[in-house]
């Protein structure tokens, strides 16, 4: 499996784990915690063998699946099926399967026997791996994870985002790996999906790494909890569930109150006693013994766990701007023989509050790319009104360059405000001292989160684009997501599986793809959320 020994790791000259020892068996079902940015996908990366340890050493044995907040799947031109087929070598058998079929359905009698024998013999290798039972494996894995057969016939570059996450997902699930390193798995899942993961992985008899933000996940799934204490640069392994954790946890904290309200209280009364003593010669030594005593006291004790810091986030002041900002006419969108949806109008006017509803797939991330302008409609048009600025948050971050630093991505956001004033920003968004001079491909999900947000905040926008903004964020910074979206008074139009979310934005009004019917907002909606 997987064992880690002295482990150190460090982003730039910031401490993340130091002299960490952990071993990772069959059956271990490992939550890993801990607030955004203290490690945990780096820690993952190093595990996975993408990432390399400032001190320390990980032997792996056995195949390890790992699916990072942002995978990347190189050849976008791959079927989705050949895509997850691949976890078991099969996808280069089933394509020259289909070729030599083709050969035998058009080639000449010489052509044709020559492609049967073929046929034959990559049937034979096709079989030997698992044959038609691993391919309906397969396509049972990628059904359960809201990818049906039209979508796995598909190349990935047709593919949303969300898709080419769960095509990642479901090859991994597929891949038969000894331990499985799951960096937010439930990103871009529907309710049945995630309902489905859960039992998957609570079944799951290999050892499994996971880093969730969703509650009944944790819950249902782990059996062990390593907890990565930011404040202190240390890995707490607890050997028990997610609840038992928790009041283990607490019950920790409160006995670290206790001993140091304790020592605090005995500490005192030995330097009253050294004051006391000091005033005579013959007693000094002790005085000072006294006081070197009541240091040690103090010093020996463990820390009280200090409060994680939370991004403050309050979006922008809208610019002034017309009636109605932003229309759009006849929009519809098709990848290659794929209609994602067709004839959509909308009109979104000043403070404005819309939802966009649809299914995995409907294209809801492709319509906020068409009103942003990252994509251009097959039909229809586009019309910016007067005034209109606009804010978009891409829930892949598309909007952050990977390349350039975090103060540079937040000056190209902002080119006229001066550098104090960008550098508060980025502070209030937890981005501090060294942190903003690292290149954004180096964040983990949830720094980059608050990168984007945090281009929001300087951008003036009356038009928010939110693209999943709660993905990637501990509750405490959903919390914040969403109590800036309860103040914010320009429009905002929200792609979300977050009931809380929508809660927050209380929409006025929803969108329904791939139809494009526009309704207004009505409780009975509510349950599509989770769902869509």
């Amino acid at each position: 499996m997987i064992t880690a020994s002295g482990l150190e790791l460090r982003v730039g000259a910031r401490l993340l784990i130091e002299s960490a020892t952990f071993r990772i068996a069959p059956g271990d079902r490992i939550g890993l915690v801990g607030r955004n940015g203290a490690g945990k996908t780096t820690l993952t990366k190093c595990l996975a063998g993408e990432g390399t340890p400032a001190a320390g050493t990980i032997s792996r044995t056995g195949e390890v699946g790992y699916l990072p907040q942002d995978p990347r799947t190189g050849d976008l031109d791959v079927l989705a099926r050949d895509r997850i087929l691949s976890a078991r070598g099969l996808d280069s058998v089933v394509r020259r399967m289909r070729e030599n079929e083709d050969r035998m359905a058009s080639g000449q009698d010489t052509t044709r026997e020559r492609a049967m024998r073929r046929y034959e013999r990559l049937e034979a290798e096709f079989v030997s791996k698992g044959g038609y039972a691993a391919e309906a494996e397969a396509a049972t894995i990628a059904s359960s994870l809201g990818l049906p057969d039209r979508v796995l016939a598909q190349p990935l570059h047709t593919l949303s985002g969300g898709q080419r996450r769960r095509v990642e997902l479901a090859r991994i699930l597929f891949s038969d790996a000894e331990t499985l390193l799951l960096d937010e798995p439930t990103n871009h899942l529907d309710a049945d999906s995630v309902s489905w993961l859960r039992d998957f992985l609570k079944t799951y008899r290999g050892g499994l790494v996971v880093i969730s933000h969703d509650v009944n996940l944790v819950e249902t799934v782990v059996n062990k909890v390593f907890s990565l204490d930011a404040n202190r640069s240390r890995i707490d392994a607890y050997n028990m569930g997610w609840k038992q954790y928790l009041a283990q946890r607490e019950a920790d904290e409160q006995r670290r109150r206790r001993e140091r309200a304790n020592a605090e209280k005995k500490a005192a009364s030995l330097n009253l006693q050294a004051d006391k003593m000091r005033a005579k010669a013959t007693k000094a030594v002790a005085a000072k013994n006294m006081a070197r005593r009541a240091d040690q006291m103090l010093s020996g004790l463990e820390q009280e766990r200090q409060a994680d810091k939370v991004a403050k986030l309050r979006f922008p002041d809208p610019a002034p701007c017309g009636k109605t900002p932003l229309m759009a006419e006849g929009l519809s969108k098709t990848y290659g023989s794929l209609e994602i949806f067709t004839d959509v109008d909308l009109a979104i006017d000043r403070g404005s509050r819309v939802v966009i509803l649809g299914l995995n797939g409907a294209g809801k991330t492709t319509l906020l790319r068409l009103l942003a302008g990252v994509e251009d409609p097959d039909t229809g048009k586009v019309a910016p009104g007067h005034g209109l600025k606009l804010g978009y948050y891409a829930q892949e971050h598309e909007t952050l360059d990977p390349e350039r630093t975090v103060l540079e991505n937040m000056r190209s956001s902002a080119p006229d405000m001066d550098l104090v004033s960008l550098r508060k920003t980025l502070g209030s968004f937890l981005f501090s001292g060294d942190d903003v001079d690292k290149p954004a491909s180096v964040l983990s999900g949830g720094e980059k989160t608050r990168l984007a947000l945090a281009t929001l905040v300087v951008s003036s926008a009356n038009v928010l684009l939110l693209d999943e903004p709660t993905n990637n964020l501990d509750p405490a910074s959903r919390e914040e997501i969403l109590g800036a979206l309860r103040g914010f008074t320009g429009a905002v139009v929200l792609v979300t599986h977050d009931e809380g979310a929508v809660d927050a934005l209380q929409p006025e009004r929803i969108i329904l793809l791939p139809d494009g019917v526009e309704d207004l907002w009505g409780e009975d909606y509510a349950d599509l959320v989770a769902l869509a």
